[in-house]
């Protein structure tokens, strides 16, 4: 037997960060909202802790250890008292070291998908701590809807918010995001760097349906830093806003931008005006919210 998991992308609709903290982590107000771009990870009883991938940029992905899935076995079934003996297949829809938590969401969806193919029936509270421990995105990508992640980006409370249309453009290449943290920290250095707050306007303007209110408020504090790494992402952005974005923003720690458009038809025009600007290499397009990681149906 197997188990399948489907686990969606996510885009910080805002990123407040803080300074440093002696950790090395940086204190956040993180709004996730999970869209409609999905892996699904497949968990299949094997003699030892396997792991291989297909998809786009598949080849980027890592097979061994230091994959969030592997990671994510080893943890439950250490938990459990037993050997992580799975294979984890992962089919990449989302765009690999782009900024929308895909490695996240593969940690998310090995943990739900070794717990039911196991049988374990850990409570909801656990899988979630296991997530925290993987890294600051996977509980949400666990969760899925939409957010406010604390802390580290690690503790959640759901938020209200409507349906939301997005174009998002692959950039060529990945952005290293403790590379992008430490370009923020330079970048603020010597300046007195505000403690992270959620705006009441963007909760409002989520929780509302309004693309137009959640344009206006958009706002994502690692922006600057992710640009000073990979300059080009301008011309992206410009040329989303150009053709009709009603705002445009890097996803997370990027290279993905990230473009809130209208509806359906305006996404589409959007894609196709990003893709012939030649500032991308392909684009998607999706919806939000998402829900998070679920066990399909055998």
């Amino acid at each position: 037997m197997s188990v399948t998991v489907r686990v969606p992308a996510k885009v910080n609709v805002q990123l407040a960060v803080g300074a440093a903290r002696p950790d090395g982590f940086h204190a956040l107000a993180n709004v996730f909202l999970a869209v409609s771009l999905f892996d699904e990870v497949t968990a299949t009883p094997a003699a030892t802790l396997t792991v291989t991938c297909e998809g786009p940029d598949a080849d980027r992905v890592p097979l061994d250890r230091t994959n969030l899935a592997a990671r994510a076995a080893e943890l439950l079934a250490e938990r459990a008292g037993i050997e992580p003996a799975v294979h984890l297949h992962i089919a990449k829809s989302i765009p690999v070291a782009g900024g929308m938590a895909g490695g996240s969401a593969d940690g998310a969806a090995a943990l739900l998908a070794c717990d039911a193919l196991w049988g374990l029936n850990t409570p909801r509270a656990e899988l979630l701590d296991i997530c925290a421990v993987l890294g600051s995105d996977v509980p949400f990508s666990l969760v899925g809807g939409a957010a406010l992640g604390t802390g580290r980006g690690e503790l959640l409370t759901p938020v209200e918010a409507g349906a939301f249309h997005w174009v998002f453009a692959v950039a060529d290449g990945g952005l290293s995001t403790p590379a992008v943290f430490h370009e923020f920290d330079r970048l603020t250095a010597g300046t007195a760097v505000p403690e992270p707050e959620a705006s009441p306007a963007l909760l409002a303007a989520l929780a509302s349906g309004d693309p137009d209110a959640l344009a206006a408020t958009l706002a994502n504090d690692l922006q600057p830093a992710a640009l000073s790494l990979r300059p080009a992402l301008a011309d992206t952005l410009a040329a989303g806003t150009g053709a009709g974005a009603l705002a445009a923003l890097v996803s997370g720690s990027g290279p993905t931008t990230a473009f809130l458009v209208r509806d359906e038809e305006a996404a589409a025009k959007v894609a196709a005006a990003l893709e012939a600007s030649g500032t991308c290499r392909a684009t998607r397009v999706a919806s939000g919210p998402a829900p998070g990681a679920t066990v399909l149906p055998a």
